[in-house]
């Protein structure tokens, strides 16, 4: 049977590109799998699922067992996959002697241990389901019959999950945390139709950190701390049908992908930071040093490799509050902003966005410094991509095979997320700086737009109505939830 190929043999350097060879591949066939070239690329699930089992003389391919783990559970949960190993793994293969069978135990053993070591380090999340648990706990009693060194690195294998999960919890309780926290801080006691005022706060990201390159660094780290708690399988779940049984207490029903939500809204968090910055100072002088500064920190996040809080502050610049301030804007030199709007510029599809993300990844593969490995994607974009790949490509071909060809290409992006995420963040932390950017009060919507019209005033009748209906709307208004800028601002340029 050919081996399954690695990614690195598998797929062309650029995987945004849409060449297509017009060689004609020989097809094979091998217990329900299909090669093309030596290729796997289809399967019916039975026979994916039994290509991931190992045996005495078999391991799969590594490439292979990422894949299979991440895009198999569109048709089944891992608590059923996991069931159906251990299965196959152990009791498929009892031939009643118990000499025998506590010789084959120990002989397969060692390749057992080493794929669920696989699965609980890269898909942990997995394992939050207790009946995930309890197949594993099952297994290490298995692997006991056999096999104490097993059952000791079993035992090894648990203790690191459990430490992992202990973190990754604590980690998202803290998320709760501090977004109850940040609710609580725009509530206002609302109701009355007054005459409404934007209450400005005194303290300014200028009075904490006033050199953009620190600022950048500090962003950086929030980034790449939030990329490390997102699991590959959340790129999955996002757009995965939710079934009737997934009512369960379980994997699905139990985590909807929260890691990967909170990142889109640190996202909004810092647009929406940049443009109370911004909009914050009654002098004109002060806003426009504001944005000068802003500019100059995106210029850093762009040199580091920081292209979500690259786009996050460029969209924050880009809100109607802040356009509209012409006057502040004629008193920067707006180069250098255009040159950065330009890199992240929509059309054709990001191109020059995605020219700069392919410099970034080369210069992360040859890397001799830890900063030049640092490398974070517009995040809504890489979303978008993988989103797109999902819904323009069957997942079943009309054999009912499982189309792999599809899910190669989902496992080479989400891999090399993966290889993103895995950086250590370089810089060193200024606590002060990080705890403002993370938990300083920002304006609302409305409240920007306020804040806005008090700085410059109205210049027409709609901006006239619409300051007077934001003046005297209820105050419970204007907490509004904030919208998805991610979505927004990708409709609008490329609608």
């Amino acid at each position: 049977m050919p081996q399954t190929t690695p990614f690195a043999a598998k797929f062309t350097p650029n995987p945004y590109g849409s060449s297509h060879s017009h060689y004609k591949p020989v097809e094979e066939s091998y217990g329900g799998l299909i090669y093309h070239d030596n290729n796997l690329v289809s399967g019916s699930l039975e026979a994916l699922i039994q290509h991931l089992v190992p045996t005495v003389d078999y391991y799969p391919d590594r490439s292979y067992i990422f894949t299979f783990l991440l895009s198999s559970r569109l048709f089944l949960h891992p608590f059923e996959l996991m069931s159906r190993v251990c299965y196959l793994c152990v009791e498929h293969h009892r031939v009643g002697d118990p000499q025998i069978d506590k010789k084959r135990i120990r002989d397969i053993a060692p390749k057992i241990v080493q794929l669920l070591t696989e699965w609980t380090e890269t898909f942990p999340y997995d394992f939050r389901d207790e009946r995930m648990m309890r197949s594993l706990k099952e297994m290490t009693h298995r692997l006991a019959f056999g096999d104490e060194l097993s059952r000791r690195a079993m035992q090894r294998l648990i203790q690191r999950l459990l430490r992992k999960l202990t973190i990754l919890g604590q980690y998202e309780e803290s998320l709760v945390t501090s977004s109850t926290a940040a609710a609580a801080a725009v509530e206002k006691p609302g109701g009355v139709k007054a005459k409404q005022h934007v209450v400005r706060r005194e303290e300014c990201v200028l009075n904490v950190c006033d050199d953009p390159f620190i600022l950048a660094q500090q962003l950086t780290h929030i980034e790449m701390e939030r990329l490390s708690y997102i699991g590959p399988e959340e790129f999955v779940q996002a757009f995965a049908q939710k079934r009737p049984s997934d009512n369960h207490k379980s994997f699905f029903s139990k985590r909807r992908a929260s890691n990967f939500e909170a990142y889109i809204e640190w996202f909004n968090r810092l647009s929406y930071l940049v443009a109370t910055e911004i909009c914050l100072p009654i002098k004109k002088k002060h806003r426009a040093r504001a944005l000068e500064f802003f500019i100059d920190v995106a210029r850093e996040c762009f040199n580091i490799g920081n292209f979500n809080s690259l786009m996050a502050i460029i969209t924050g610049m880009n809100m109607n509050p802040v356009s509209r301030l012409k006057k502040t804007w004629g008193k920067v030199n707006t180069d250098k902003f255009e040159i950065l709007e330009h890199q992240m510029d929509p059309s054709n599809n990001f191109y020059n966005y995605r020219t700069a993300l392919r410099g970034a990844t080369q210069r992360s593969a040859t890397a001799h410094t830890a900063r030049e490995k640092i490398v974070i994607p517009f995040f809504s974009l890489f979303i978008k991509d993988i989103y797109f790949l999902n819904e323009g490509c069957a997942s079943r071909l009309p054999n009912g095979h499982i189309n792999f060809e599809k899910f190669w290409e989902l496992a080479k992006q989400v891999s090399e997320f993966l290889s993103w995420r895995q950086v250590i963040c370089p810089f060193e932390r200024d606590r002060k700086t990080l705890q403002y950017l993370i938990s300083v009060s920002v304006f609302t919507e409305d409240e920007l737009q306020l804040a806005s019209y008090e700085s410059e005033g109205p210049e027409n009748n709609l901006e006239r109505d619409t300051r007077r209906s934001l003046r005297y709307k209820p105050t419970t208004e204007l907490s509004c939830t904030q919208t998805c800028l991610i979505l927004k601002f990708l409709s609008a340029q490329q609608g």
